[in-house]
């Protein structure tokens, strides 16, 4: 079966496209490899997929719709995993014109090229920030999503809206996952384990914000692809067909928790500059995936004391890092 995965340079893209050439999928490729972060980690990971006959890669913006159409059209490809975005809540403050190019235009760009040429399953990533500072835990679908705390957060529940729309109107099967705090090898460098790390071995404080009393749904990024993977074939028969699914570890944890594995799996302590609690920050995220186990085959394995564990063996196999040796 053939696929196209949007943003598959990413952290997440990467290991879908990993599992799926595994699964014997034939995978389209697109991603612009802009800076957002360190462009050499997305070239090894193409680098790594390029290994399989089966991947095929194109670096292409969102933007360039006539060029992603062509690569569908030619193709006859008739599943989409949209996971290309502009990430990050913080980044989102002080730069919101990124994420109306990328999450917004470049979302209704995906969703045409859906709609013209009869694409059988959109999947896109959705986000946990949508739930905002919900209260009650853990967080459903059937919460409300109308007071997202961040700019990057409305972007997402924007696209859920669209895609909603679009599944009305053209029958569009559509599926939004909402992603809980994603971690792994390979992973994105803005994000607080791959920070904690790197701080912890250069001997540098670590930003503590809200004093590690954040509250998150911990999910390892092989449990993320096993989900995605077991939706592709399976989008919504209903006569609106759109599905909105939870994907998460479903295990709320400290963050004060995750550094202490951090620390034990180093051998090292942390140096702690504590801070406030950041503008666009939700304080608890916890995540009810029953509905995804009930509608697949979705279960959650690997807890954060074995997830934390892979990733410092991968950090310091990629990183080179020595026994006391600082990066």
């Amino acid at each position: 079966m053939k696929v196209l995965i949007t943003g598959a340079a990413g952290f997440i893209g990467f290991h879908l496209s990993k599992k799926l050439l595994n699964e014997h999928y034939i995978v389209f490729g697109i991603d612009n490899l802009n800076n957002y972060y360190d462009v050499n980690l997305k070239k090894d990971r193409v680098s790594y997929l390029n290994k399989s006959k089966n991947f095929i890669f194109n670096k292409i913006d969102l933007s360039n719709k006539k060029k992603i159409n062509k690569i569908i059209e030619q193709n006859k490809i008739k599943y989409i995993v949209h996971l290309a975005a502009q990430a990050g809540v913080r980044y989102s403050i002080d730069h919101p014109e990124f994420y109306f190019k990328n999450n917004l235009e470049g979302f209704f760009n995906i969703l045409e090229i859906s709609k013209i040429n009869k694409i059988k399953h959109l999947i896109f990533a959705s986000t946990s920030s949508v739930y905002g500072n919900n209260s009650k835990f853990p967080l459903t679908e059937q919460m409300n999503t109308d007071k997202p705390l961040s700019f990057y957060a409305a972007t997402k529940k924007s696209n859920e809206v669209m895609a909603y729309s679009y599944s009305n109107i053209y029958k569009l099967p559509s599926t939004a996952l909402r992603f809980f705090t994603v971690y792994g090898p390979y992973g994105r460098p803005d994000m607080s384990l791959f920070k904690f790390t790197k701080a912890i071995l250069s001997n540098k404080k670590i930003s503590f914000f809200n004093s590690g009393d954040h509250i998150r749904d911990f999910t390892y990024v092989d449990d993320i692809v096993d989900g995605i993977s077991s939706l592709i074939s399976k989008p919504s028969l209903e006569i609106i067909p759109y599905n909105c699914f939870n994907i998460g570890g479903g295990k709320a944890n400290k963050l004060i928790t995750f550094l202490n594995l951090l620390e034990i799996n180093l051998n090292k302590k942390a140096k702690i500059k504590n801070l406030p609690l950041q503008k666009g920050d939700v304080k608890k995220t916890h995540a009810s995936v029953k509905s995804l186990k009930k509608y697949s085959f979705y279960r959650p394995k690997i807890n954060i004391e074995k997830g934390i564990k892979i990733f410092i063996d991968w950090y310091k196999k990629y990183y080179k890092v020595k026994s006391n040796e600082k990066k």
